[in-house]
């Protein structure tokens, strides 16, 4: 184990990785959108170069290798950061104004979530920076320089900077890879969550079924830094679906404005069927309730054709009415509906949104493929009447592997 992993270095983890897209620090947030609609990556590189200094980056960035002081990345965004933006009441007043803004607004001002590496640092140093805060590790792909003269276009659409492409590396290409490796961690990896010490009860971030959707919009930003979800609770605590910003993802901009009058039930249910099947009385309760508040700026943003595919019954997504549970003896792949089903609105029937969910007896491997094979960083942990105790993170999990390599 010593010597196989202690010895790899990251750019083993980039092979076949494409080049990250980016965007200008000095692009405006309209500019984000766009580029984010024509890419359909889930997030974008967000670049500085030269002199120029983002005001609403916070320096998140860390470059433990110094890499260049000309072009850095110094933040990412995604389409959940756009229509939370959108969503706050003054950006409601006047949306267009608000797309003007600079792409910067976007950026938390929390060091240290983007991280330049170079490709031959360790596996270690990846996973150190990771337990220090990292969510992306900035690589630079390995001989693959070129030496065009970087364009506008060529740094909106090929990511050069430095005459060089740059991959992301995830949390979740590292413990993909640990699981791959798992067996030289025996017995560590068929231990109980509850016995590794990582279940995280300070993490939960959660509103009840009938809570106006706008009370969840601050948990949602800092889910975004968590890399977790907001929970949907029942009047007892039960988890019943979840917010989740990769499915807000799949949104449209138009979703601000159901975040400002809609139940959290409610757009629990329209974000992860992707506003696709939102039934028509919901539609006219969005409609009625923006135009009683003045928000008729909001309205014609919801209107808009490139809005509109939020609420098109032609959309392919589809809810489904269970909530996914780890299961040692499945390999962690099985569904649990029933028990943790069940609606918590009275007066319309509810939509369990997938949420991803776990016990404390479950075994660390379990947890690891359930979590990898829903394409999320964590797992909500519950009892079994499906009261929710605490989430699992892959932070959390690395900090496991990490302790058992530190004797290397």
């Amino acid at each position: 184990m010593a010597v196989s992993l202690l010895a790899q270095e990251v750019s083993d983890l980039c092979l076949g990785k494409p080049a990250l897209r980016s965007l200008s620090v000095s692009a405006t947030v309209a500019d984000a959108l766009s580029a984010l609609r024509r890419s359909g990556d889930s997030h974008l590189s967000v670049w500085t170069c030269g002199d120029y200094c983002g005001g609403g980056s916070g320096g998140n960035t860390t470059n433990k290798t110094d890499v260049s002081s000309e072009c850095r990345c110094i933040g990412k965004i995604c389409m959940a950061d756009v229509i939370c933006y959108l969503a706050k009441p003054e950006n409601l007043q006047n949306p267009a104004k608000a797309l003007q803004q600079p792409v910067s607004l976007l950026l938390p001002k929390v060091p240290g979530l983007v991280s330049h590496l170079e490709p031959q640092a360790s596996l270690l140093e990846a996973i150190d920076l990771i337990r220090e805060g990292a969510q992306n590790l900035v690589i630079p792909i390995h001989n693959r320089f070129t030496r065009r003269k970087l364009t506008h276009k060529a740094s909106s659409n090929l990511s050069l900077h430095n005459n060089r492409e740059y991959c992301w590396l995830t949390q979740e290409d590292i413990v993909r890879y640990l699981l791959n490796s798992i067996g030289l961690f025996s017995p560590t990896p068929n231990h109980s969550i509850e016995s590794l010490n990582i279940i995280d009860s300070d993490l939960i971030l959660a509103v009840h079924y009938d809570d106006p959707a706008s009370s969840a919009l601050p948990l949602i930003a800092k889910s975004l830094l968590t890399q977790t979800s907001v929970a949907i609770l029942d009047s007892e605590g039960r988890i019943v679906g979840e917010i989740s910003p990769p499915a807000l993802n799949s949104c449209e901009e138009g979703m601000a404005a159901a975040i400002a009058t809609l139940s959290a039930g409610d757009l629990m249910a329209c974000v992860e069927c992707g506003g696709g099947d939102l039934p028509e009385d919901l539609m006219q309760l969005v409609k009625e309730r923006l135009e009683e508040r003045g928000l008729g700026a909001a309205l014609e943003l919801m209107e808009e054709e490139s809005a509109m595919t939020l609420w098109s019954s032609s959309s392919s997504l589809s809810c489904s009415s269970s909530l996914s549970s780890s299961d040692d003896e499945s390999g962690g792949s099985g569904r649990s509906g029933g028990r943790f089903g069940g609606g918590g609105h009275p007066g319309r029937a509810a939509r369990n949104a997938d949420a991803v969910v776990c016990h404390p007896w479950s075994s660390l491997v379990a947890v690891m493929i359930q979590a990898l094979s829903h394409r999320v960083s964590y797992a909500w942990v519950v009892e079994e009447d499906g009261t929710l105790v605490g989430v699992v993170t892959f932070a959390g999990i690395l900090k496991v592997f990490r302790e058992r390599l530190k004797p290397m």
